[in-house]
């Protein structure tokens, strides 16, 4: 995922399936918070530490290490801009 373009794809197209699932009803509010949970702590935690993992700036066994409150934000440029 070194391509900035499909980086942001695959970040923000989960979460606008979850807001679009919860404004139509066709989950609950319990279900939407679950998933929303999910998208946080799990799935963009493993999204942006596979993304620095392929750019060389993580080891690929330290990706969990990006829950740690802070880490996204010590690689912001890496993540977001380059």
């Amino acid at each position: 995922m070194k391509n900035i373009i499909v980086y942001y794809f695959v970040a923000i197209v989960p979460v606008a399936i979850i807001f679009l699932l919860a404004q139509t009803n066709t989950i609950s509010s319990n279900w939407f918070v679950y998933s929303f949970c999910f998208y946080l702590f799990i799935y963009r935690t493993y999204i942006d530490g596979k993304r620095l993992a392929e750019k060389g700036l993580i080891e690929k066994k330290d990706i969990w290490k990006m829950i740690v409150p802070g880490q996204r934000l010590r690689f912001f440029k890496d993540l977001y801009l380059r």
